[in-house]
């Protein structure tokens, strides 16, 4: 689980990548914002297909590991 410095909540894959200075550094695969009530939508689905996407980590506020019903839902959904 991702918390983004805009309040955003995403539960994610999420990869270290080693990359020049000031270029993104964490890739997100799969990631689905968590909206109300533990309901999972894709992330940015309404203006990209894409599944994998690079940010820069100063733009994640803290990372923590999902509760076991989150994880489940995640996992069913990603297959």
């Amino acid at each position: 689980m991702i918390v983004l410095t805009n309040q955003q909540i995403l539960v994610s894959q999420i990869e270290e990548v080693s990359t020049d200075l000031g270029e993104p550094d964490c890739k997100l695969v799969e990631p689905f914002l968590i909206c109300d009530e533990m309901v999972l939508k894709p992330w940015m689905i309404d203006m990209t297909n894409q599944n994998t996407f690079m940010i820069h980590s100063d733009k994640i506020l803290t990372i923590a590991d999902p509760n076991s019903k989150l994880r489940e839902k995640y996992e069913g959904l990603i297959g």
